[in-house]
């Protein structure tokens, strides 16, 4: 395994940090509250960081939403990424591809998504029959920004979806996350790859077993990971790891925001006369943050690294998964901590950490839940080399 980033890879990573760095602040942050920075996410498209992510791939990804998340910035940069740009230019039609992503691209369409198996709000949407979709998702990530929606129906296969013909509430959560509420109530939907008026096509987003029976939980039907084209029965796996594995980047970025800013705040803020950074059971705590932090960071790499050199890699945006979430829980609350009394103040930046790491914890899943699911995929093999 080789980590290094391509010299393609590196320019995009240095230019989303300089322009996160540069627009990302606190009065914008502030300002925003629990929507998007409309600015922001202007400034990214038209740098072309969005569109670059077709060729730096799913570790390139991880890299640039480590920058967001070092300012825990408010744009739809991994939602619109995962559940459009990568999902479409891998599974989806010529047609689709050809007509969605330039939109993607530069901002004008924006794809949140919302899968039956990421976090503690469950997906439940059925088709009503004739490219129709029926159903309640009551809080998707972004949907106040979105377009489009890409949603799984309970045979988990994955349709996308109009937000403009379907019912699109506000959610207000405690983090920021631009949260809506879909209702879908024979709203028209279009399959990737083909329409449900065609019937199974080869590249169809979301699969059924081969007597046409659904395909639910862990222990039934997955296929391995790598290349799509493996495995185009199953692509609803393929597009739930990559999904875990990019929000499991960005929760890399959240902890080493958080961490920074307590570092920081414990170099500078004194007690009896000495700065806090010298007592010894402030280093223990920051020490053992680092080390979680690292842990996120490495196992997002490996995943999305799999994933780019077509190896299997859904067990790895398991463990990645699950390290984002039980570490991540870990590390926002010793960066609250180290903070003393200011860690309690809800203006604080340091605070926002604290809230988009609880956040993507529970987009995630909690860790025991995960836990499960990476260890019934062992112990049912799974995933085979």
């Amino acid at each position: 395994m080789d980590f290094t980033p391509t010299p393609e890879q590196e320019a995009a990573r240095d230019l989303a940090a300089r322009i996160f760095g540069d627009l990302a602040t606190h009065e914008r942050l502030s300002a925003a509250g629990t929507g998007s920075d409309p600015g922001l996410w202007k400034a990214l498209c038209a740098a072309g960081l969005v569109s670059a992510v077709a060729d730096t791939g799913l570790l390139g990804l991880v890299l640039l939403l480590e920058e967001q998340g070092r300012t825990t910035a408010q744009v739809p940069f991994a939602a619109s990424c995962v559940y459009g740009l990568l999902a479409v230019r891998a599974h989806g039609s010529a047609e689709q591809r050809e007509r969605l992503l330039p939109g993607i691209g530069d901002g004008s369409v924006v794809v949140a998504g919302a899968l039956r198996e990421t976090g503690a709000v469950r997906a439940e949407v059925r088709e009503a029959g004739g490219g129709a979709l029926s159903g309640v998702v009551p809080a998707v990530p972004w949907l106040r920004d979105a377009t489009h929606v890409l949603v799984a129906d309970d045979r988990r296969r994955l349709w996308l979806a109009r937000t403009a013909d379907a019912g699109c509430e506000p959610v207000e959560l405690t983090a920021p996350w631009a949260a809506g509420r879909l209702t879908l109530e024979g709203t028209p939907a279009e399959r990737l790859g083909g329409s449900a008026a065609e019937g199974p096509p080869a590249e169809r987003l979301g699969g059924d077993a081969s007597d046409g029976s659904p395909i639910e939980g862990s222990r039934r039907g997955r296929s391995p990971g790598g290349d799509p084209a493996r495995y185009a029965d199953d692509v609803y796996a393929d597009v739930l790891a990559t999904a875990r594995t990019a929000f499991a980047g960005l929760q890399a970025g959240v902890c080493a925001g958080s961490l920074a800013r307590a570092v920081a705040h414990t170099r500078t803020r004194e007690q009896f006369g000495r700065p806090l950074a010298v007592r010894q059971a402030v280093q223990h705590r920051a020490a053992d943050a680092h080390l979680d932090t690292e842990a996120i960071r490495v196992t997002a790499y490996e995943a999305a690294w799999r994933r780019d050199a077509g190896l299997p890699y859904l067990t790895h945006a398991l463990t990645a998964a699950w390290w984002a979430a039980e570490a991540g829980h870990r590390v926002v609350h010793t960066g609250q901590h180290l903070h003393g009394g200011a860690g309690a103040d809800l203006g604080h930046p340091v605070h926002r950490h604290f809230l988009w790491g609880r956040q993507l914890e529970a987009h995630l899943g909690c860790g025991g839940e995960v836990l499960q699911e990476l260890g019934e995929s062992i112990t049912y093999g799974e995933e085979r080399s």
